[in-house]
């Protein structure tokens, strides 16, 4: 026989004195009371289910005589708060996992295949990520459920599709409620996606100009979007355009710096007019390829003139000191038209340095080299830098004889030219500093030295000029190791062991016979 009071005769209808509970309540409450009844024991957990729509929990106690008093708790709202902390912190997860995903990887076109993958398995039957138009085209990727995505190119109007041409824009989303799902373009709906039963569209936010945008598609059958999903979507487009806009950015900046670093980046040397040159660099860290040390080659205009050589070092390391080579090399360029006298463009370059806002002060060393009946007729000056040394064919190692005053520091730069004959298997070798400072060896902390580039170039004799530069900077990398180290630069400039049949003038490299 069952007892009830007034609530629960309003929570059941049915039920009733001398009625059974069983044939009145949910099955799960009915067959809960029967193993409680049966055991004669209460467990002291609750059992939870639905009447109707509402969540109840209900509470046994068995009595003396055997009959079981339940009393129920309704925590419908209770479950609902717990279900949307759950659901909140999946997408909070969500968009911490997605964030740093995205931040990953600054290329654009990886960026939006992630954008579009984890849109499709978390947010859509199908994610469609767009970028603004690039060559009248724009560009697209394309991601199911569960499948992989594709990139595409595409010529149409998103203005097809409601919303999409203001989204490109940075307009904000139109109600997913306002677009008809059936008047989406076939080029939109992936291939074998089905009918489409729902359609997000919503704006990917940049850095001060619009990303993109992002199309959410679901098909017929599933549920439709709902306002919260709408939102949540445009927070997980707001993550996606920040990450977009970073990688745009990035490749703009890559493009930009790789436009300058040509120019800043040594050249390649090679034999000119018979004179055999050949330079090398490697930049204080191992990750950049700019600095502060510099060389360049300028041939002769005409044949049978001198070609001009320069190498310096700029005070500091980096870009900042790259900048200032730069300004360096190309005022140097301009004064070519006076490169018979060294001392008229040291003092040009000091003046320029001295009226510049730059701080900073430069070494160099000029060279002017000119073949002349098998050998090669040498004039060198330095400005502050150390001597350059000469390697005769028997191996004496020779240092120069010019000296000067550094660059860019007193208002003037005297230096004094050496003149000097390389017969033929000689070479000079202009360097600097971060040679014989290069601190290594068997320690760690010694330095390289001048006693010991000599012996290796004395060893040199006769070799071809980029022979001598690569023995120089393989000896100069097994002494630092892994170790910190200066910029390094190196010009050789060597009288061939033989006679130059020159090509094109004598610009290119020809050929040489004994």
């Amino acid at each position: 026989m069952c007892h009830v009071n007034p609530k629960a005769a309003a929570l059941f209808p049915g039920l009733c004195r001398g009625t059974a509970l069983s044939d009145n309540v949910p099955a799960w409450l009915a067959t809960a009371h029967a193993q409680t009844a049966k055991s004669r024991q209460a467990d002291n957990a609750a059992v939870p289910g639905l009447v109707g729509e509402r969540s109840f929990e209900a509470h046994p106690t068995v009595q003396d005589d055997g009959n079981v008093v339940w009393w129920l708790v309704d925590d419908t709202d209770h479950q609902l708060a717990r279900e949307a902390l759950r659901e909140e912190r999946e997408r909070t997860a969500f968009l911490t996992e997605a964030s740093n995903t995205l931040l990953s990887s600054l290329n654009l076109e990886r960026c939006m295949d992630v954008i579009a993958q984890l849109a499709a398995e978390h947010l859509a039957d199908a994610a469609v990520v767009i970028a603004p138009r690039s060559a009248r085209r724009l560009p697209v990727v394309l991601c199911l459920r569960g499948g992989r995505p594709q990139r595409f190119r595409w010529d149409v109007d998103p203005s097809e599709v409601p919303g999409l041409a203001e989204a490109l824009q940075g307009f904000p989303p139109v109600p997913s409620r306002w677009i008809d799902p059936a008047s989406a373009p076939e080029w939109l709906v992936p291939e074998g996606f089905g009918t489409v039963g729902s359609i997000v569209v919503t704006p990917l936010p940049g850095h001060g100009v619009p990303a993109g945008a992002l199309v959410l598609l679901r098909r017929t059958g599933e549920t439709a979007f709902s306002d919260g999903e709408e939102v949540f979507a445009r927070l997980f487009a707001a993550r996606s355009g920040a990450a977009m806009s970073a990688a745009r950015l990035y490749a703009e900046q890559v493009s930009l710096t790789q436009t300058l670093m040509r120019d800043l980046l040594p050249p390649a040397l090679h034999q000119i007019s018979g004179v055999d040159f050949a330079g090398g660099y490697r930049a204080s860290r191992d990750h950049e390829r700019i600095g502060g040390d510099f060389y360049d080659v300028h041939p002769a205009s005409v044949e049978g003139e001198e070609s001009f050589a320069v190498l310096g070092d700029v005070c500091g390391k980096g870009m900042e000191a790259a900048v200032l080579t730069g300004k360096i090399r190309n005022t140097l360029q301009a004064l070519l038209p006076m490169a018979g006298d060294h001392q008229r463009m040291i003092d040009l370059l000091n003046g320029a340095l001295l009226n510049s806002h730059h701080t900073r002060f430069a070494t160099l060393v000029m060279a002017s080299a000119v073949r002349e009946a098998g050998s090669v007729r040498l004039r060198v000056t330095s400005a502050g830098h150390q001597p350059v040394l000469i390697v005769r064919h028997d191996g004496t190692v020779e240092e120069g004889s010019s000296r000067g005053t550094l660059i860019g520091t007193f208002p003037k730069a005297p230096a004094t030219t050496m003149r000097e004959t390389l017969a033929p298997g000689e070479f000079c070798m202009l360097f600097t500093d971060g040679f014989t400072e290069a601190k290594g060896g068997p320690l760690g902390d010694e330095f390289f030295g001048e006693d010991r580039l000599r012996a290796a170039l004395s060893q040199c004799a006769g070799m071809p000029a980029e022979a001598v530069v690569e023995h120089v900077q393989m000896l100069a990398s097994q002494w630092v190791g892994s170790g910190s180290h200066d910029d390094m630069a190196v010009i050789v400039i060597a009288s061939p062991r033989s006679h130059h049949l020159s090509a094109v003038d004598g610009h290119t490299r020809g050929r040489f016979t004994a």
